[in-house]
């Protein structure tokens, strides 16, 4: 019988012996093909969900490196969503070494009908515009042609939007699972509506979904049925670069939360310590808003209730910075009812990503909930019905969780190569 120690170990020293012997043929390789880019721009591009064998095969001119200080360029990419569903990308070059204080910001939008390669397409020449001015200053410009899209002309009509910047999403999704002793269906239901513009933010979102859950337990099958609808309404108005106001209303029926029917009014003033315009970049916004609840309870709470109505109000602070450090997020939330405030609730949550040295960065997140409000828990104890199948909501004092995370990389400086055999590299999925 073939000892399996020793074909793994036969293997290994293998496919050592021919990546040894292929060192050779790979530096007379690199010595014909790179006297280029001994003189090409280094750049660090700092983005999420980039395809980046895509970016090396449509940017030869440049070598991508995996560490700030080896860059000529440091690349920011940041994204957030448009109110047509789709998403705007900034990109924040910024000149190091022979470059420095040569820096540009460009943006580009996306629609949500866009395929993943468009998307894809719009984003990669979005970087090699940005990146023109930094080649333009080596010996590999005279490779660099620059030519407009095929018929590409002045419009002599500017375009209308009929829809008058209104966007509508509808989704259904129907889900079935079975096990052995448990069998679940449901359905969820969503409209969405939006409406934003640099003077007003408008959202709609009405959502439904129900489930019938059946387990089997010592020959007894049991059912039950959790229902939730919620109608969720948010209306903003810009104020200047730094003020907004708006006013959130909300309806929700919950048999997990034992509400028969909550409205919520809470009208709210936001103030952001930085522009507006910088959001992409960093923010700090500080929001407080004061108003209504009318509560009406599916079963008598364990405060004897039936149905009530309620001032709360609530605090918000967030914070949010990307640098080539890294990034960093952190929110801070309470909020407490006006006639008792020791029924209150604080949150905080952060997550932070640093690049400690040369190829070690350090990941956290973490979220902390100190609860006192939850003031609709049915009186009685929870069945183990209600338990198992996750009916109903269960009190509590406090919700944690956190991670931290730790990734290096050595070796060369360069990652140019691309090589899609046997699938992605770097511990992705092979197929």
């Amino acid at each position: 019988m073939i000892n399996l120690t020793n074909l793994i170990f036969t293997f290994t020293m293998f496919a050592l012996f021919i990546c040894t012997n292929q060192r050779t043929t790979a530096q007379e390789i690199s010595d014909t093909s790179e006297p280029l880019r001994e003189e090409a721009i280094n750049i660090f591009i700092d983005g999420e969900r980039l395809d980046m064998n895509y970016v090396r095969e449509q940017i030869p001119y440049a070598n991508f490196v995996r560490d700030t200080r080896d860059a000529d360029v440091y690349v920011r990419e940041s994204n957030q969503s448009t109110g047509s569903g789709g998403r705007t990308y900034t990109y924040v070059f910024e000149g190091q070494e022979d470059y420095l204080n040569m820096n540009d910001t460009l943006s580009i939008s996306t629609s949500p009908d866009d395929t993943t390669n468009e998307i894809r397409e719009s984003r990669t020449n979005m970087l090699k515009i940005g990146l023109m001015r930094y080649v333009a200053r080596t010996p590999l410009y005279t490779e660099i042609k620059i030519s407009s899209a095929e018929g590409a002309q002045r419009p002599e009509v500017e375009a209308v939007d009929k829809w008058n910047n209104w966007v509508f999403e509808l989704q259904t999704r129907p889900r079935y699972s079975a096990e052995d002793r448990v069998k679940s269906l449901s359905m969820s239901n969503s409209i969405e509506v939006s409406k934003i513009t640099p003077a007003i933010k408008v959202e709609i979102d009405v959502r439904h979904s129900t489930s019938t859950s059946k387990y089997t337990f010592d020959d007894d099958t049991f059912e039950a049925t959790r229902n939730s609808f919620s109608f969720d309404n948010l209306l903003v108005f810009s104020l200047s670069d730094h003020w907004s106001v708006g006013s959130k209303f909300d309806f929700t029926r919950s048999t997990f939360s034992n509400y028969d029917s909550k409205f919520e009014l809470i009208p709210s003033l936001e103030y952001n310590i930085y522009p507006y315009a910088e959001s992409t970049h960093r923010q700090l916004r500080v929001l407080y808003g004061i108003g209504v609840s009318m509560n009406n309870y599916t079963d008598t709470t364990i405060y004897f209730k039936i149905k009530e109505n309620l001032i709360q109000h609530q605090l918000q602070i967030a914070y949010r910075v990307q640098e080539k450090w890294g990034y960093a997020n952190l929110s801070l939330e309470g909020s407490n009812y006006m006639h008792d405030f020791s029924k209150s609730r604080i949150e905080i949550s952060a997550s932070l990503n640093v690049r400690i040295t040369r190829g070690l960065s350090v990941n956290l997140s973490s979220s902390y909930a100190r609860i006192r409000d939850q003031l609709s828990l049915p009186k009685g104890e929870a069945s183990e019905q209600d338990v198992y199948l996750d009916l109903r909501e269960l009190a509590t004092a406090y919700d944690f969780s956190s991670s931290i995370g730790l990734t290096y990389t050595f070796g060369s400086i360069y990652n140019n190569v691309v090589n899609p055999r046997f699938g992605s590299g770097g511990g992705g999925r092979r197929f």
